[in-house]
């Protein structure tokens, strides 16, 4: 049994381990540009600590299914994420306040309303002001 599993398991190349510390520090990057820990990051992913630690360490592969939703929670491209070079964008990037909001849909219902709570409360403080 042991030599089917060897036989399917594919162990790094020197290539491999490259990419994945590279992406492992972009993904450490923009998790601390948007404020998360990894604790917080992993909760939202529902992974634990030490899984987002071996991602940014680049001792475990990060599933191609976890991409889309990095890039989302992110706000940037899939480019981007792969630090590859990407085509000017002609619309300019995106506000710090859209990737924020687009964010809100990985919270807990929870934390979204208070979240929403607070924003009203602001701008109804605005409005009167």
């Amino acid at each position: 049994m042991s030599l089917l599993i060897d036989k399917y398991c594919i162990k790094m190349t020197q290539s491999d381990k490259i990419f994945f510390k590279d992406l492992g520090k972009r993904i450490t990057k923009y998790r601390k540009e948007q404020g998360y820990t990894q604790l917080t990051f992993g909760q939202a992913l529902n992974m634990s600590q030490q899984q987002i630690a071996a991602f940014e360490n680049g001792t475990r592969k990060v599933p191609v299914s976890l991409l889309p939703t990095l890039t989302k929670m992110f706000g940037i491209t899939l480019e981007t994420l792969l630090g590859q070079k990407e085509a000017p964008n002609k619309r300019g990037p995106t506000p710090k306040i859209l990737r924020q909001v687009e964010q809100l849909s990985y919270l807990p219902k929870s934390k979204q309303k208070f979240v929403m709570e607070m924003l009203d409360t602001v701008i109804k403080q605005q409005a009167v002001n």
